[in-house]
């Protein structure tokens, strides 16, 4: 999700909170902590790192600091938190559904595939590409990082299914339907005109077989909730929200209801816990940062919140850049509360009571949005592992969480792919 005006991603980097032990927390719980998350193979499922990628500017073998960049992974810090493997996402925010519309976003597409591939052979003493999570054990056994590729959004594919094995064979092993707005296979949760399919297009029924037959796992982040049961009823593998949270415990049209978790697990699926803040906690309002943000966007001739990656993806680079450097100054100006690592584990808590252990993972929307108080990066990420463990959780079950479940779902994915002729 590439929350601007939510929690953005910018949002709080002049108030981030970094984890302090208190003086009453158990050093020996510190200590199992550690060793565990040391242990456990981790994976987060959802980065928007190739945005900056893009840019060209941005080195992800250097320890940047999340204060004052716009970054919030690379290389240093994820060996500092403890991190394995992260998705790199190849995003494209929704523009115009036309064919030159399409025609453009798919360049767009396979440019950003060309600068993670840029990226990764300048960088291959300390990355790698995996596709399988047998590849990744063995990149993981060489000290370097795993980079896993998905795609948020179909909006590139067009109308062009056979533009999904080329995705797939560049590496991506999912693709989030849609985004912010609904497109041609399907309906989105947050699109301000609603549903126009009440679920998934004739094209996003073909989108579901044809990734099936692929072994490309179909993600349902970001899908409205008839989109998300006609996925269910269709596909015949496990299903993935990489990027999502329980509407029980946060009420955001992103987040899924109790109904949705019980029949995700029913197909076997796995829903990975965004960490971004307005869907792990209700954020009060501030009415002088919302009448900052008013003006910002009469200034900029946007219509709403909704509509503002939309309108980025229209201006130049010298203007996408002054706006960027405008909203930051808003942030500074009028920050953010950010939600903690206890309020997403809460989260977990309810999805384990709800749907079992085998059902939970972790999928952060870091580089877009995705920013606790306590875990502002992806060096922060032990801080969960010793929450996990405060609450009673096991060895066993941290495992699961931390890449287990999701590696079960991919490994069932890959399995159940066919041979048969792709759909045109």
């Amino acid at each position: 999700m590439k929350n601007w005006f939510s929690t953005p991603l910018l949002t709080c980097l002049a108030t981030t909170t970094f984890f302090s032990v208190s003086a009453q927390d158990d050093k020996a719980l510190l200590k199992k902590a550690h060793k565990i998350h040391e242990k456990a193979f981790t994976i987060d499922t959802h980065a928007d790192t190739p945005m900056l990628l893009s840019r060209g500017n941005f080195d992800v073998t250097k320890d940047n600091d999340p204060r004052t960049s716009n970054s919030k992974v690379d290389y240093p810090r994820m060996r500092r938190g403890g991190l394995d493997a992260i998705f790199w996402a190849v995003y494209l925010g929704q523009g115009p559904r036309t064919p030159e519309g399409h025609e453009t976003a798919k360049k767009k597409a396979m440019g950003i595939f060309d600068a993670i591939d840029v990226t990764l052979k300048k960088t291959a003493s300390e990355a790698a590409l995996a596709t399988t999570p047998e590849e990744a054990y063995q990149i993981n056994k060489t000290g370097k990082r795993v980079i896993f590729l998905g795609v948020e959004n179909g909006y590139p594919m067009g109308h062009d299914i056979t533009l999904l094995k080329q995705f797939y064979d560049k590496g991506a092993r999912y693709m989030t339907l849609c985004h912010s707005s609904n497109n041609d296979i399907c309906d989105s949760s947050t699109d301000p005109k609603g549903a126009e399919y009440q679920g998934l297009s004739p094209l996003g029924e073909q989108v579901v077989g044809e990734m099936n037959r692929l072994g490309m796992m179909i993600d349902v982040s970001h899908v409205s909730d008839s989109t998300f049961y006609d996925v269910v009823r269709l596909s015949k593998v496990p299903i993935i929200a990489s990027h999502s949270g329980a509407k029980a415990i946060c009420d955001h049209p992103r987040n899924l209801t109790d109904d949705m978790l019980k029949a995700l697990a029913k197909n076997g699926g796995v829903v990975q816990l965004n960490l971004l803040s307005d869907y792990v906690k209700t954020i009060p309002a501030s009415p002088e940062r919302e009448a900052a943000q008013k003006a910002m966007m009469e200034k900029w001739g946007v219509k709403d919140r909704r509509s503002m990656m939309g309108a980025m993806s229209k201006l130049s680079e010298d203007d996408q850049k002054k706006l960027r450097e405008e909203f930051m100054d808003i942030n500074k100006k009028y920050p953010v509360q950010l939600a903690t690592v206890k309020d997403a584990v809460d989260h977990i808590d309810h999805m384990v009571k709800l749907i079992g252990i085998d059902h939970v993972g972790m999928g952060a929307d870091f580089d877009g949005g995705g920013a606790l108080a306590d875990c502002f990066d992806v060096s922060q990420y032990e801080n969960f592992t010793v929450e996990f463990l405060r609450r009673g959780y096991s060895k066993k079950d941290i495992e699961k969480i931390w890449g287990g479940n999701f590696f079960r779902v991919m490994k069932a994915v890959e399995k159940g792919k066919t041979t048969e002729i792709a759909l045109k």
